[in-house]
């Protein structure tokens, strides 16, 4: 039942939308009977809607019928009506035809013309839009050359920006167009492109930096050295009202302020080339030889990439890599200044560099990096140069080392750079440069020495004179009273020594020169440098002179009166290194000049060595000496050997007039002890078996022209019969057997006022033994034994007891 009641309701709800469907059919207008009809096919029921909408048409014709019924005859009367009008119609008909077929023939052009303009309005609408569009399309395109344009010409920092604005600004109005995906599909490899680009500049830079560093660093020294001539000038010659300008101020060698914000340059060069300028040239700054921009650029484009602390840690890896190559110095530095110039060159090129980077750039370097670059930068300096310095013997070297280095130092010191060790490191450098000094001097002594005449100055003029006073300080009032031509008493090696000496102060005087000490420490150097010339380098070149083989006893004896007068100039020593340096002798801790050691020293060696030469002299004599001591012929002169000695020992004594009166009395003293006791040597060798008493005769005469020479007092000074004191044993041995007097001897043995008090039993005994007749085949008293031998008897009697005095001596 209910479904019967539920398709009753459905029904009747599907009648009555029908319903109200067919009214909006009949009063609604056919161009909007299209939804009214749509609604019908949307619906189920479309067969029971046709079918009322039949009955509808139905009802509507009944309804047509009868009102045409009702109006027929108005109908006919209308039909008549209209045959009428229809021939006149007709002819109208004909006559419009006839009109449009001459309209249609008269506007047939006109069509044709209109059909043109169409044409033409079209193609117009399509060009005008076409230009719309390529004029959206223009400035893509435009950017996108000039952008190939930039990266063509290698501006690539502006290329970047180009392709910035490319990308955010053009590129989004026209990205439906094909072209537009391409370029936006290149823009990443562009990027890349740019920044790989931007990197290869750099690598070049940085090669290019390393390879003109010298060039960089030679043009900085040089500017420094200019202001350092600056600064000396005007200290020189102080202009009134003129401000000296700091050495900052002065000495600026990038004076160009670069923005860290924009590249320096649209070129892209490492190195410009300048060439050499001459020396009254201004010497061009740094900034003249090294374009930064690649530096800039670089920076720039990965500042805008986002990859900034990547290029701040290539970069500076690169340069610490640089600075290990500029920092490891040739092999050969040491062997010309030019090889530490060009060392020297490299390290300040690259830390002006670095200079400059940091005082251009923002963060690229900081100053805790520079820092520790030049901390590295200067131990490796300092170890090099202690190495290859040390290599340096030449003292000339070592001195334009030490200019080079204080320049170098003064260059660095301009940037900030601490620079108190390589001044240390100079005090070191002065203690090799003060050994270098001595072994050149030792050169130059020994060469003076060596070409020396050994012999007192002439001089013929008062020129000369004057001459040779200049060059060394010299008074003697005598000498100036007396004629020319006249002599100094020292040799040319004189005033040769001290003007060398006077030479190596100022050598040492030289290195002292802006290592910013004070005047004593400058005062104390020289003198300790001084004396290391005087008692050692000069010391062992008089010694070497003085023990020298061939020497001879006139060059002795002039050496110890060189000597005497060099001691003497020690105090005009003392004064010239007083006026150099300005500090006075008196102040407290000045070194003193041992140079008056240094000559007494050599005058000793010289002394004792004249003693061992008038000894090896005599000696060479004596070796000459040709007795017969088997003689029985007594003799009437002295041995020609012995004459001849006399004769040398009286022309050296001669020469020694010169000589301080103590050391010609020592001289001779000594050659008179050496002459005797070579003679009793003579007398006792164990050689000379057998003698005669005619030999012991001639012995005698010998050593009575000894005794003569010792009396006529060769050498001034001595007392009477002084020097004969030498001869005495000689004396008293000969004139105890000459004389026989053993009776004396034997009775007074012991006594102080012996006669024979210097005659020892044992000399006594060794000569009486060889006379002694001890072989038949050889016996040398056979007259004795055939006619006295009763004195044969003696002999033995004496020689016994002479051997109880040995005897009981000993006991």
């Amino acid at each position: 039942m209910e479904r019967v009641k539920m398709a009753e309701a459905e029904s009747l709800e599907t009648a009555a939308e029908h319903e109200r469907i067919l009214r909006e059919i009949e009063s609604t207008d056919t161009a909007c009977i299209g939804p009214t009809l749509r609604s019908v096919y949307d619906g189920e029921e479309h067969g029971r809607f046709m079918e009322k909408l039949e009955t509808r048409i139905r009802n509507h014709d009944r309804e047509i019928e009868k009102m045409c019924n009702f109006h027929y005859q108005g109908f006919v009367d209308s039909i008549t009506e209209l045959l009428k009008v229809r021939g006149e119609a007709q002819k109208l008909k004909n006559q419009v035809t006839d009109t449009n077929r001459k309209l249609q023939h008269e506007g047939k052009e006109l069509v044709i013309a209109m059909e043109e303009l169409k044409q033409c309005r079209l193609q117009q609408r399509n060009i005008s839009a076409t230009v719309d569009k390529l004029m959206l399309c223009l400035p893509v395109l435009e950017m996108y050359s000039k952008l190939r344009d930039q990266m063509k010409t290698k501006r690539h920092y502006p290329a970047l920006k180009t392709l910035e604005h490319l990308e955010h600004t053009y590129l989004p109005q026209v990205s439906h167009y094909r072209f537009c995906k391409v370029m936006v599909d290149n823009i990443p490899k562009l990027r890349e492109e740019i920044k790989d680009v931007s990197m290869s500049d750099l690598k070049d830079f940085l090669e290019s930096i390393r390879k003109h560093s010298d060039k960089i660093g030679e043009t900085a020294m040089k500017q420094a050295q200019q202001q350092r001539n600056l600064d000396n000038i005007i200290l020189q010659q102080p202009r009134i009202g003129s401000k000296r300008k700091s050495k900052k101020e002065a000495y600026t060698i990038f004076d160009t302020e670069i923005e860290s914000t924009s590249p320096k340059s649209e070129q892209d060069s490492g190195i410009l080339d300048v060439e050499d300028e001459e020396d009254d040239e201004e010497v061009p700054g740094a900034q003249d030889l090294v374009d930064f921009s690649p530096v800039y650029r670089c920076l720039h484009i990965y500042s805008v990439l986002g990859a900034r602390e990547t290029f701040e840690n290539y970069y500076r890896k690169q340069r610490r890599k640089q600075a290990r190559l500029v920092l490891q110095p040739p092999s050969n530095m040491h062997e010309t200044l030019d090889g530490y110039r060009k060392y020297f060159n490299q390290i300040v090129g690259f830390f002006v560099v670095e200079d400059h980077i940091l005082h251009t750039t923002q963060g690229l370097v900081n100053r805790a990096y520079i820092d520790e670059l030049w901390e590295m930068a200067l131990s490796k300096t300092i170890a090099a140069l202690r190495t290859h310095s040390s290599y340096c013997s030449d003292p000339n070297l070592v001195l334009d080392l030490k200019n080079l280095i204080v320049l170098f130092a003064d260059t660095l010191q301009v940037y900030g750079f601490p620079v108190n060790q390589l001044f240390d490191m100079l005090l070191e450098i002065r203690d090799q440069y003060s050994e270098t000094l001595l072994k050149k001097w030792s050169g130059i002594f020994r060469n003076i020495l060596d070409s020396d005449n050994y012999s007192p100055i002439p001089v013929t003029s008062e020129e000369m004179y004057k001459k040779v006073i200049g060059q060394f300080p010299f008074q003697d009032t005598e000498l100036e009273k007396q004629p020319f031509p006249k002599k100094f008493p020292f040799s040319e090696f004189v005033p040769k020594v001290y003007n060398q000496i006077k030479e190596f102060i100022y050598a040492c005087l030289k290195f002292s020169e802006d290592l910013h000490l004070s005047s004593t420490e400058v005062d104390d150097m020289i003198r300790k440098s001084t004396n290391l010339l005087l008692t050692r380098t000069l010391s062992n070149s008089l010694q070497n002179v003085i023990k020298r083989k061939n020497i001879g006893l006139t060059e002795l004896v002039q050496i110890i009166i060189n000597t005497t007068h060099l001691e003497k100039s020690c105090k005009y020593l003392e004064e010239f290194i007083t006026n150099i340096t300005n500090v006075l002798p008196e102040t407290v801790h000045t070194t003193k000049l041992y140079g008056t050691t240094t000559f007494k020293d050599a005058r000793h060696a010289a002394e004792e060595e004249i003693y061992t030469n008038l000894n090896q002299k005599i000696d060479q004599f004596l070796q000459l000496a040709d007795y017969d001591w088997m003689t029985g012929d007594l003799g009437s002169k002295a041995s020609d050997y012995l004459v001849d000695l006399i004769a040398f020992l009286r022309s050296t004594f001669a020469v020694f007039t010169h000589l301080p009166g103590k050391v010609a009395q020592t001289a001779c003293m000594s050659a008179c002890k050496h002459l005797a006791t070579s003679l009793m040597q003579l007398l006792l060798e164990a050689e000379v078996r057998q003698l005669t008493l005619g030999a012991l005769q001639q012995f005698n005469l010998d050593v009575r022209e000894c005794e003569q020479f010792a009396r006529s007092g060769p050498v001034p000074g001595f007392q009477e019969d002084t020097l004969q004191l030498a001869f005495i044993d000689l004396r008293q041995l000969l004139d105890l057997f000459i004389q026989w007097d053993w009776s004396t001897y034997l009775a007074d043995y012991g006594q102080p006022t012996c006669k024979y008090l210097r005659v020892n039993p044992v000399t006594a005994l060794t000569l009486l033994e060889k006379m002694k007749d001890t072989s038949r085949k050889n016996n040398m008293f056979a007259q004795f034994r055939k006619n006295e031998r009763d004195k044969q008897k003696l002999i033995d009697t004496v020689a016994k007891q002479l051997r109880g005095l040995i005897s009981s001596h000993h006991s």
